[in-house]
């Protein structure tokens, strides 16, 4: 390859600093140094790491972390996700009881079909709740109990919604309606249990006019404490339930439909005290996910590092090729200097240092935030299974089934195949994984040299 002629300029102070750099040196001697110094350069970069060990003996730091990192955020969501698939359970089963405990003759997976259509049984299904709201401690089999605003309980709301007037006369065709929507409002406090009195409407005054009816509410607050975490060595949370039973009645069709919303809220127990070992697997788990920490922590500096330093050499190459080639870099050869798959696990990194903060004060009863812990471990558990794709592209075998999996993964034409593509990533990922071990022995030097390179083709 010719050079091209090189003449002797000064640098302005608008230059850019690497061509400044390539301008000092005017002999065709020192372009040759520098073209051949920028080669060695970008061929070093484009290395993969089995290849630096054996031309510099640089072991592939951030392939064994990685290789560390997948096995321990993989331990950690297992673990985070047992611990949560028991507040899933509990708020699902506490749900399903309150149906039954306020609902009078539910009965499960009739949510759509639970309804009444008498005003008898309109009545019945109000005060049979507000009933066992009152008998609440004696007939739940849960730790359930009232809410309490400083030392009072707060009541059970019983609110109706109605037209503010309305006269309707179906057998005439006619009626006289103002649309504006009224809510009416009675509260029973809890005490009034204490009297053995059944609920009525011989003792409450209570009506409902059903031509104006639109719907009727019954609001209330409960708590508990989900001790089933106890046995499995973890500290309970403590819960807040707003359940709202609606009778709904906006179609005037002569049937009123009923259903049971049941808000939760997660919340710290103000004092709590276990005997026992639970203070120790708490500790021991807290050590975990700081290990985790400062695992991704390292790998987040090493793939920074390895990101800045194919920035500048980006910005280099692009001044040399400007300045003796009298040409500009593609934008795609510029990027083939910023490393996509350093940016996945960088992404993946700040994941898992986020996620495991929330999981340790979470342990810890700071936090309760368990849906949001789930989700950033659960994106940086799949980021970081991804990130390790890149390491099994260095084996030639293994680069022609990964080639083939992400073939057929991406040929799927229609939404219905998700569950197929799914399964295959899967598969990719278990198929894969011993390679990763094989890479790493083969970096190392563990598996000999003769065996490696005849084997993959290096």
């Amino acid at each position: 390859m010719e050079n091209p002629e090189v003449t002797v300029s000064s640098c302005s102070a608008h230059d850019d600093e690497n061509l400044c750099s390539y301008k000092r040196h005017s002999s065709v001697s020192q372009e040759a140094l520098l073209e051949d110094q920028l080669r060695r350069k970008l061929k070093f970069f484009f290395m993969n790491p089995c290849e630096k060990f054996w031309a510099r003996g640089r072991k592939p730091w951030k392939l064994g972390i990685q290789l560390l990192k997948i096995v321990m955020v993989t331990v950690q969501l297992v673990v985070f996700g047992l611990s949560n698939q028991m507040v899933v359970a509990f708020k699902e089963e506490n749900t399903v009881a309150f149906k039954h405990l306020f609902l009078k003759g539910y009965m499960d997976r009739m949510d759509d079909t639970y309804a009444v259509y008498t005003q008898t049984d309109v009545y019945d299904q109000i005060f049979f709740a507000i009933n066992q709201y009152l008998q609440l401690p004696n007939i739940s089999v849960g730790n359930h109990a009232y809410e309490k605003r400083g030392a009072e309980e707060t009541p059970l709301a019983v609110c109706q919604q109605f037209y503010k007037r309305g006269i309707i006369c179906p057998g005439n065709d006619t009626f006289d309606i103002d649309p504006e929507i009224v809510t009416d409002c009675l509260y029973i406090e809890p005490t009034t249990s204490l009297h053995n009195t059944t609920m009525g409407k011989h003792n409450l005054n209570f009506t409902l006019d059903f031509p104006r009816l639109v719907a009727v509410q019954l609001m209330f607050n409960l708590k508990a404490i989900n001790l089933q975490t106890v046995r499995h060595h973890e500290l309970p949370d403590c819960y807040d339930f707003t359940l709202r039973i609606v009778f709904d009645n906006k179609a005037h069709s002569g049937r009123i439909k009923i259903s049971l919303d049941n808000d939760i809220a997660i919340r710290e127990c103000k004092d709590w005290h276990v005997s026992g070992s639970i203070q120790k697997n708490t500790h021991y788990m807290m050590i975990f996910d700081a290990f985790v920490i400062l695992t991704c922590l390292t790998s987040l500096i090493l793939c920074t590092r390895s990101v800045i330093k194919g920035i500048w050499l980006q910005r280099e190459f692009v001044s040399f090729f400007l300045y003796y080639y009298k040409k500009e870099a593609s934008f795609s050869d510029q990027m083939e200097f910023v490393n996509g798959w350093y940016i996945l696990i960088i992404v993946s990194d700040v994941l898992t240092i986020v996620g495991s903060t929330l999981k340790m004060e979470i342990q810890a009863k700071s936090l309760t935030s368990y849906d949001v812990c789930s989700i950033l471990l659960g994106i940086s558990t799949m980021l970081v299974w991804l990130g390790v794709i890149r390491y099994l592209g260095f084996f030639q075998k293994y680069n022609v089934r990964i080639s083939w999996d992400l073939h057929v993964v991406a040929s799927h034409p229609n939404t219905a195949s998700s569950i197929t593509q799914c399964n295959e990533v899967l598969l990719l990922c278990c198929y894969d994984l011993p390679g990763l071990l094989l890479l790493w022995m083969d970096c190392t030097g563990t598996i000999p040299r003769e065996v490696s390179h005849s084997e993959h083709g290096f």
